[in-house]
């Protein structure tokens, strides 16, 4: 391992973590001073030192300083609209199968969470197309992304309806969507989706769900649907004392994904995904 990647750098982020696992997010700057209700913590300190070390402030309270996952970072970084969370946007990476050198059409930017995701899974050789209409959004996603990946050349961003320029993307061979009324671009989807690819879309509540599964089964183009939630509960474990958090991360989004078939006259695709353990 390079001294880039194990010590810490003047003008990198850093995550600091203290005893009661409150998190601070921050850029290290030369001469600059960290303060929090625990006292304050000369960023100097903080340079040089490798990842995982343990700071003291002021008052002889300790911080853990680590890079931030990228999990980590959607969740402290400055939001323009809800970010996905970690939870879904890990099984969005899983289901849509988005592997190295993909080409991914995305719409509904929101505050870059997903995007962000996308690009580390597409890598240098994939492309993601985004579409988001809302400027003051693509700014505020554009600003995390540049501050997590810095300049990216594989993401271009349109500044328009998904729908106006949708057709104009083929192909494709993943399409994901985070907007209201996904079911009113089944068609031209169907038209830019390779045969073989994957459809994803995410939305808050069944009824929006619902909607976009029947424009789903009413085209011939779609088969093995699938439609489910993640719900995520930490477990305390500390000695005899095992039970679970009070707290858990219950619903926030629905996913349902969809793959693009060749449609065969009088022979309609599977609509729903069969699983080993159905089997059983």
């Amino acid at each position: 391992m390079s001294d880039v990647t194990l010590y810490f750098q003047d003008g990198e982020q850093v995550l600091l973590v203290d005893q009661r696992g409150k998190r601070h997010l921050m850029f290290l700057r030369k001469s600059e001073t960290f303060h929090s209700d625990r006292g304050w913590v000369a960023h100097d300190t903080i340079i040089g030192l490798p990842e995982g070390s343990r700071v003291r402030s002021s008052m002889g309270l300790r911080y853990l300083a680590l890079r931030p996952t990228l999990a980590e970072y959607v969740l402290e970084m400055p939001r323009g609209a809800q970010v996905i969370y970690p939870k879904d946007l890990a099984m969005i990476l899983f289901w849509a199968d988005v592997y190295p050198g993909c080409r991914v059409l995305e719409a509904g930017m929101g505050s870059g969470a997903l995007t962000l995701a996308l690009l580390r899974a597409v890598g240098p050789e994939g492309k993601v197309i985004s579409y988001e209409q809302r400027e003051e959004f693509a700014r505020r996603a554009l600003a995390n992304i540049r501050t997590r990946m810095g300049e990216v050349a594989n993401l271009v961003v349109r500044f328009t309806p998904v729908q106006d320029g949708v057709r104009d993307e083929a192909p494709v061979d993943r399409v994901l969507l985070d907007l209201p009324e996904p079911w009113t671009l089944v068609e031209p989807v169907a038209d830019v989706l390779r045969p073989g690819g994957i459809f994803l879309s995410y939305l808050p509540t069944i009824i929006q769900a619902q909607q976009l599964v029947e424009a789903l089964r009413r085209h011939s183009s779609f088969g093995l649907l699938e439609t489910f939630e993640t719900l995520f509960r930490p477990w305390n474990i500390d000695g005899q004392s095992v039970r679970p958090f009070h707290r858990m991360i219950a619903h926030t989004g629905f996913i349902t994904v969809a793959r693009r078939v060749v449609s065969a006259e009088g022979e309609p695709a599977p609509t729903v995904a069969e699983h080993p353990e159905r089997d059983e």
